[in-house]
């Protein structure tokens, strides 16, 4: 397959590396100027973990563009969420009829968040890594795991050429069937933890203290109303981070899930995006709503980010 990754940031440069060893055609679209500021190449060293735990370091050509052609079997977006309507009005006037997986986390409702794209030629799915890019050296990794909705009607054709796609890199798919409440879940949780960010400094900061992930499951029983009065339901790890104590909580995050040497770990290390923005869009929901998040508003007045527009 000939495949565009909309940006090139940590998400779309492992993937399309690892669709590339499979034996695709990747390509990067980047904003005009970045192509310059990027240069034809970046340093990787990544965890690739579909075959074991494999190190690998390399200075790994690209190739960038700053206009879309068609031409192209699949374009996979996968950007920073505030960039998503932006990505989606661009891709609307010249992707064409050209299927897009749309690799991405979410708060709005589905159908909202990609207009003015047609459902009929998007699928969603959820990358199973990460990591940072910084002075165009990429440290993060990807596990073998990764996440994509079940097809809905209209969508088969374009969710079986994603699922050859995948398959063919040696990845798992795991499918999810309803999308929408997973996306709102998954959105929460990065919410509590930016909480935790913004609190000690940095991802990496959060794994040093014993009562960040204790912190995470408080942030997260005020969240689930939320997803509730939106229509959705706690999913496994929402009720896994509620309904867990939080002392012991803290300890199975610390010890297990991002004990130090695990791949988890190294990913949170190693990302340096700013933290807030899912803060925001929960907090500006829950207004509209009338629910209250104390804890997630007390994050935001602390870290002096609350002069932003919060009110919807």
């Amino acid at each position: 397959m000939r495949i565009l990754f909309f940006g090139r940031g940590v998400i779309s440069v492992q993937y399309a590396w690892a669709m590339e060893q499979a034996g695709h055609t990747v390509e990067f679209y980047v904003r005009q100027g970045r192509k310059e500021t990027f240069g034809s190449s970046i340093e990787l060293e990544m965890w690739d973990a579909r075959k074991g735990k494999q190190l690998v370091k390399e200075n790994w050509n690209v190739t960038l563009h700053e206009k879309i052609s068609p031409g192209y079997d699949l374009i996979i977006v996968s950007v920073n969420t505030e960039q998503l309507p932006a990505a989606a009005q661009l891709l609307s006037a010249v992707a064409g009829s050209t299927p897009i997986l749309i690799f991405n986390n979410l708060w709005q409702d589905l159908k909202s968040s990609i207009s003015p794209l047609s459902m009929n030629n998007v699928v969603f799915g959820f990358p199973g890594g990460g990591g940072g890019i910084e002075d165009n050296r990429l440290r993060g990794g990807f596990l073998k795991m990764l996440f994509l909705e079940q097809p809905r009607a209209g969508t088969e054709a374009i969710n079986n050429k994603v699922k050859v796609l995948l398959e063919s890199a040696h990845f798992k798919i795991r499918w999810i069937k309803d999308m929408q409440n997973w996306l709102w879940n998954h959105f929460a949780m990065n919410a509590a933890m930016e909480a935790e960010v913004l609190r000690l400094g940095s991802f990496a900061a959060v794994l040093d203290h014993s009562d960040s992930f204790a912190n995470v499951g408080r942030s997260m029983r005020e969240m689930i109303p939320v997803i509730k009065a939106r229509g959705g339901k706690a999913d496994a790890t929402s009720l896994l981070l509620t309904k867990i104590p939080p002392a012991l909580l803290g300890t199975l995050f610390n010890k297990l899930v991002f004990a130090k040497g695990s791949l988890a770990r190294l990913f949170m290390e190693y990302n340096n995006s700013r933290a807030g923005f899912a803060i925001h869009e929960v907090v500006r929901e829950a207004k509209k709503l009338g629910i209250a998040l104390p804890r997630l508003a007390a994050a935001l007045e602390n870290s002096g980010q609350h002069k932003e527009d919060v009110s919807g």
